[in-house]
């Protein structure tokens, strides 16, 4: 019997329908050794790590023992990145197992194909993706462990840093700061409804220029001088220029693409993106075929896709739609320079498996991600859309018009994404015209606008910020954003991400003290470092103890410091019946309450009706123990985070539902 080791125990019935007979599968629901749980563990002067099995997993390793000693082999197909791989390491250091022996098997996505495939190709346990991980959890346990208590100490109890997380939270109060200081400027939109001598189909041309020069309208003053000029002008069509364009298709999905996608599209959050595309890609059950899993694997930055399942696709769209579909030759994505590339994008295993085809098996949520992860790697593989373009030059007097027209010529991938394409300035089709000739002038539109400033982050848009400036990988964007709501740093007004006083008050003390580490440039570079460990082999103890050395000096200084921040309580609407001021918003041992603004003068106190812990529990998946409860993200009293099951007696310090996940500090 060999035993195939895997992180999530909703993939066991999958694999175990492709291994057969003479193979076991066993989950590790996760990480199974961290660093220690209630103390440092890494010495700094070697950087060397101490790692113990997890509190929560003491049964689990004994199990995992007793079937390995039985077992003929042992195969470790934990998840396929950094995180997979150190996981993998550990299990081997707990087995007694030699990394250097053929004991890891890798596959992207879960079916018979990939499976046989990895079965095929064992390989050792790749130390320099193993390295990269120890490096990342040896630094945010530096930053978790260090800032952490300073910042409970001047701030208030039960805080955290973290070395992304903070930096997260600094985008979301810089933008809260832009949005403060911005001063909206005016300006005025001016345009003609105008139509052709004869036709009653109206059409809208913008006013461009004056005198041959672009023209912007700052006033009300400016506009009606315009509008005067205007008065009796004649609008002759002075210029004709007709054109195609093409818009190619987008890529197929990475992390980030997908959950921004999902969330500005489908109005899933980051939480159930990640939930439901796990689901997808562990496995659901089909009618007559058993646990099938549907789509390859959900963390990755990588657009690539492979030769066979391009294959597939392109006589997909031949046969679906016809060969006009499918591009000369096939299209290629450029994946950014920043992406471990250790995967493919985000695609369905079998593309004959469409959305229709399985919308009985899949909860809702599952099937609205399948469908929109299936016609967007369709459509990437189509041909490009084409268009029609006219763009007409009018003239009134001294002014310049523009009109601009827009019509399908071929659909191309619209054909299928079309419904999921972002809504763009749709021109109306414009009429037949002639250069030199007179139109007629219906009326004149004159509109006050105002510059808005920039938009708060919504989950989406910060995981694309995130991504765009190398900080995090697709891995720790849904956690990181999620710590920030769950330490009470931000809250959500709508869509919107919003940083609250606490939030403020946490960066503030941050840029202060920390601002040489704590910043994006800093945190990007440091990302590209530990690409430098897994993809070259660079000396991870080299790149910790120069952040140590970067970092020691700062935590003495910010230590040294007596400074102390006060949080200014909330105000409310609320009126003191003792003395009339008006009551805030504070917090004790117990929770909030309201008390009197005028304290120490008045120390009047009112229950706060709407009282509520600043965390409340999310459910987030059913319970892999018992099959029944629903599992939920917590915190504790001491302000740490884990999982627990509302039927049973299962919890977690890692996410049960998302088992590569590196375990909270």
């Amino acid at each position: 019997m060999k035993l195939v080791i895997i992180e999530g125990p909703g993939k066991r019935e999958t694999l175990k329908k492709y291994l057969g007979a003479g193979f076991d599968v066993f989950a590790t629901k996760g990480h199974v050794r961290d660093l220690p749980e209630k103390d440092f563990g890494v010495d700094l002067k070697t950087i060397t790590p101490r790692y113990e099995i997890m509190k929560d997993k003491g049964e689990l390793i004994e199990e995992l023992k007793k079937k390995a000693k039985r077992a003929d082999e042992v195969l470790i197909a934990t998840d396929p990145d950094r995180e997979g791989e150190a996981i993998a390491w550990h299990i081997a250091y707990i087995l007694g197992i030699d990394p250097k022996t053929k004991c890891r098997i890798v596959f992207n996505e879960i079916s018979k194909k990939a499976v046989t495939e990895a079965l095929k190709n064992p390989r050792e346990i790749d130390m320099n993706l193993v390295n990269a991980q120890q490096t990342r959890r040896i630094l945010d346990r530096i930053v978790g462990y260090k800032v952490s208590p300073i910042i409970c100490k001047r701030i208030k109890p039960r805080l955290s840093a973290g070395r992304v997380q903070s930096v997260a939270l600094k985008l979301v109060v810089d933008r809260e700061k832009e949005i403060l200081a911005f001063v909206p400027e005016e300006y005025w939109n001016i345009g003609a409804e105008l139509e052709k001598a004869g036709e009653k189909q109206k059409f809208k041309a913008a006013l461009s220029t004056k005198d041959g020069k672009k023209i912007k309208v700052e006033n009300k003053e400016q506009a009606q001088q315009i509008e005067g000029d205007l008065k009796g002008a004649n609008y002759i069509v002075s210029k004709i220029k007709k054109s195609q364009t093409k818009s190619h298709a987008p890529a197929p999905f990475t992390t980030s693409t997908m959950q921004q996608d999902a969330l500005n599209k489908l109005g899933m959050n980051l939480k159930k993106t990640s939930f439901c595309a796990q689901q997808l890609y562990e496995g659901v059950e089909i009618e007559g075929e058993g646990k099938v899993a549907l789509i390859t694997y959900i963390r990755t930055d990588s657009t690539r896709v492979s030769p066979d399942a391009q294959a597939s696709a392109l006589t997909f769209i031949a046969r679906e739609f016809g060969e006009q579909y499918v591009p000369s030759k096939p299209n290629i994505y450029k994946t950014k320079e920043t992406a471990q590339d250790a995967h493919e994008a985000i695609r369905p295993i079998s593309i004959e498996r469409t959305p229709s085809s399985v919308m009985s098996s899949l909860s809702p949520d599952n099937f609205k991600l399948y469908k929109l992860i299936y016609e967007r790697f369709l459509a990437s593989q189509m041909a490009d859309a084409i268009y029609n373009n006219v763009n007409v030059d009018i003239s009134a007097n001294n002014y310049g018009f523009k009109a601009v027209g827009k019509t399908v010529e071929f659909l191309g991938y619209t054909a299928v994404y079309k419904s999921y394409v972002e809504k763009e300035d749709d021109p109306s089709k414009l009429p037949k015209m002639s250069e030199g000739e007179q139109l007629n002038f219906i009326k004149l539109i004159s509109e006050q606008k105002f510059t808005k400033p920039p938009a708060r982050y919504t989950e989406a848009s910060l995981v694309k910020e995130m991504e765009e400036k190398g900080i995090g990988r697709p891995a720790t964007y849904a956690m990181t954003i999620t710590t920030l709501d769950a330490r009470g740093y931000t809250v959500h007004e709508g869509k919107y991400l919003v940083p609250t006083e606490l939030g403020k008050v946490v960066d503030q003390y941050l840029a202060n003290n920390f601002r040489q580490v704590i910043n994006v440039k800093f945190t990007a570079d440091m990302e590209n470092r530990l690409d430098e460990i897994a993809e070259q082999g660079k000396n991870w103890q080299d790149v910790a103890s120069s952040f140590w050395n970067s970092f020691s000096g700062l935590l003495v200084k910010a230590g040294a410091s007596r400074e102390k921040i006060k949080i200014q309580p909330e105000k409310t609407d609320v009126v003191c019946d003792k003395c009339g001021a008006p009551m805030v918003v504070r917090e004790g041992r117990y929770g909030k309450f309201l008390g009197c603004s005028a304290y120490p003068n008045c120390t009047n106190i009112m229950k706060l009706e709407t009282n509520k812990p600043k965390y409340e529990p999310k459910v987030i998946g059913k319970c892999p123990e018992c099959g029944e409860g629903n599992v939920s993200i917590r915190r504790s009293k001491a302000g740490k985070i884990y999982y627990a099951c509302d039927k049973c007696k299962f919890y977690s310090f890692t996410n049960p539902m998302k088992d590569k996940e590196t375990p909270a500090s």
